[in-house]
């Protein structure tokens, strides 16, 4: 049964549609995992919602930090932002069951020896400690407080993971982890200033992949969220410090790319089809 890791989608449809035809997809057969950002920035975020969902459990969803925006916009605790291109999927018939469908997706997973993530996890984390916080903020999502965790959910502070952090705040740093960081430094504080390719962060500050000691290096881990790190080697990076990057910039007028996991931990081979989609060339998600 082929496994296959897809980077994010944002919208991308029509890209995602040829990546399933590339690779053959059979849903009675093949089982996708898609890293998060389903939604958002491009031109068919609803068309994306409704091919996943019709895929069943052949699709497997991380939540991303735009998806977890367009549920903020449901639930009105947010107002949509200039780019914002997820009106459609507010305003269809079908709206309230894609979005609660979204709202059961899951923030981390671990697969075939693979630990999945949408940006990344802190230092000190092992991936069962991730797999375990991801839970939470996952339980929130699906609970009747989903109103009020969104509400709290915005914000940079704490920047830095403490093991007795309680509440909104302890949600909110885990939140930031898995759907928003690129860059932290030895001790985990997080940056949310830079989104540059690997070698340019700020002084002081790592990817969250190249800090020395991570808990998880032993791990194979795949991710999307930071498409300038396709920039870095043209067209996605390869397995460097046990972690692939797969958002290889779909909607910025790049790559859509998929992932076939191999039965051995950390085998890969990637697939990828152009994106014809360039709304603003250089930008970042």
């Amino acid at each position: 049964m082929p496994l296959y890791c897809i980077g994010d989608l944002q919208g991308c449809n029509a890209p995602f549609q040829r990546l399933l035809e590339k690779i053959d997809f059979s849903p009675s057969r093949d089982t996708l995992f898609l890293l998060g950002d389903l939604v958002n920035r491009g031109p068919d975020s609803l068309g994306v919602l409704r091919s996943l969902t019709a895929l069943g459990d052949a699709a497997q969803c991380l939540l991303g930090n735009h998806d977890l925006h367009l549920l903020a916009l449901w639930q009105g605790v947010r107002k949509p932002g200039r780019k914002d291109t997820v009106q459609a999927v507010l305003q269809a018939p079908d709206s309230p069951a894609l979005l609660d469908w979204l709202r059961h997706r899951a923030m981390a997973m671990h697969r075939e020896g693979w630990l999945m993530v949408h940006a990344g996890v802190l230092p000190q984390w092992s991936a069962a400690q991730t797999l375990a916080l991801a839970a939470e903020v996952e339980q929130v999502l699906r609970s009747p407080d989903l109103k009020e965790f969104l509400r709290d959910m915005y914000g940079n502070t704490p920047a830095q993971w403490q093991e007795n952090l309680e509440g909104a705040d302890r949600l909110r740093v885990i939140v930031n982890a898995l759907t928003r960081l690129r860059f932290c430094t030895p001790q985990g504080v997080m940056d949310f200033t830079s989104s540059e390719s690997a070698a340019n962060g700020p002084a002081g500050y790592l990817p969250w992949f190249d800090v020395p000691g991570r808990a998880t290096r032993g791990t194979p881990m795949v991710f999307g969220h930071w498409s300038t790190l396709a920039q870095d080697s043209g067209t996605g990076r390869g397995l460097l410090g046990n972690t692939l990057a797969l958002d290889t910039g779909c909607v910025w007028g790049g790559c859509l790319t998929a992932a076939r996991l191999g039965v051995q931990a950390a085998t890969f081979e990637l697939i990828q089809v152009p994106c014809e989609q360039a709304l603003e060339p250089g930008k970042t998600a």
